[in-house]
């Protein structure tokens, strides 16, 4: 196992709540963290049919068979069993005594919403990061890298990539697809999954994803909303401030994992990736996610933006932090080239926000025009430095 970060985080939140919440996409190592983290604790799993069969009947004596707590695996699939939690640890007043783990953000988090608000730490587990991989000697090169993606089972099981990503989509299209919505065309619905990731770090034009998958404007809505459930896609805000500037006002497409995206995409190699338009918007997508690691990591709010005006000038994140923003340009090139940094000046006296970083496809970190450039083996840097000062 791959150590992860977020174990710490987990740790600190179940001194302060008596349930623990790992929420996050299947195979993100959520199962593995909890038994981690928690060792002395039973597990059961309610995607087991006898004993999600048994919590349900009866919610008391399932409970009751553990006095000190457990991790209760896949907590989504028991939503009936919540209120029974609330009852329990209210009665109880330990804290970290339950650990309830889940893949569906939709069944997960209604259930803790509803009937355990304030009695649940969550932590949000995405695929390994790149500084994770790095602590373990497992880091690949950045074309390798976003080919490949960073779920855990292929490092830890040294399975294909191709191998493994075949198998997820068939596993989840399967399952948790048909869990959460009634898709009579799973055929459709694999089509569209691989027509967002052609569109990953574009802002989403539903109609024309809608039009290219021959579904409704509708469907396609709610087929986004799932992706976003399962913790596949990330829908980036625009920045509501407008500096004077009209702004666009749509969002933009993200998937978590480059790997799943470059996959979806059918990009066969790294070389392959290397060489094709698509590497520039995986780049893109795999800082981006970085940055959401690193906060989700940390139990932190995103609070991540992109900006863009109807010029076309585009600022790729922006960091809120209370009232100063961090802009951070992205680009994959090896070589940083001057014009890089046009939008960031501007943006600059647009906002009276000096500064910012730029994360870019190389490996020499320095500093030009009060921007702070890293390379991409840096990105933790730029996402700190990002969520604890400069710029603004």
């Amino acid at each position: 196992m791959i150590p992860r970060h977020a174990e710490a985080t987990a740790r600190r939140l179940a001194g302060f709540y008596p349930i623990v919440a790992i929420t996050g996409p299947r195979q993100a190592g959520k199962t593995t963290l909890a038994k981690a983290v928690f060792p002395s604790k039973p597990y059961a799993s309610l995607e087991d049919p006898d004993v999600r069969d048994y919590a349900l009947s009866d919610p008391r004596g399932f409970l009751a068979q553990y006095p000190d707590g457990a991790v209760l695996d896949e907590a989504q699939r028991c939503p009936a069993l919540f209120s029974y939690l609330q009852t329990r640890v209210d009665e109880d007043r330990r804290m970290g005594l339950f650990v309830l783990t889940g893949s569906q953000q939709f069944g997960l988090l209604a259930g803790i919403s509803q009937s355990l608000a304030g009695r649940v730490g969550l932590v949000h587990l995405l695929p390994l990061s790149l500084g994770e991989l790095a602590e373990a000697g497992r880091a690949p090169d950045l074309d390798t890298l976003l080919w490949q993606g960073l779920y855990p089972s292929i490092y830890d099981r040294n399975i294909p990539p191709h191998v493994w990503y075949a198998d997820y989509l068939a596993t989840y299209v399967e399952r948790d697809v048909r869990q959460m919505i009634n898709v009579r065309d799973l055929n459709a619905f694999r089509r569209f999954v691989r027509m967002c990731a052609a569109r990953t770090a574009q802002p989403v034009n539903l109609s024309a994803l809608a039009a290219d998958c021959g579904i409704t404007h509708n469907t396609a809505k709610a087929w986004i909303s799932i992706l976003e459930a399962s913790y596949l896609v990330m829908l980036l805000p625009p920045h509501h401030r407008n500096f004077g500037k009209r702004l666009s006002k749509t969002p933009k497409l993200y998937f978590y994992d480059p790997g799943l995206a470059a996959w979806l995409a059918g990009a066969g190699s790294p070389k392959q990736l290397a060489l094709g338009a698509l590497r520039g918007p995986l780049f893109e997508t795999w800082v981006v996610s970085e940055f959401v690691k690193y906060r989700c990591n940390r139990a932190l709010a995103p609070q991540l933006y992109y900006w863009r005006d109807n010029s076309g000038h585009e600022i790729d994140l922006l960091v809120e932090r209370g009232e100063r923003l961090m802009p951070v340009e992205i680009k994959s090139g090896q070589t940083v080239a001057g014009d890089w940094f046009d939008t960031l000046r501007k943006f600059a006296g647009w906002s009276a926000t000096p500064g910012g970083c730029l994360v870019y496809g190389g490996n020499r970190g320095h500093e030009r025009h009060d921007v702070k450039v890293f390379g991409w083996k840096d990105v933790a840097a730029a996402a700190e430095m990002a969520l604890t000062g400069g710029g603004g």
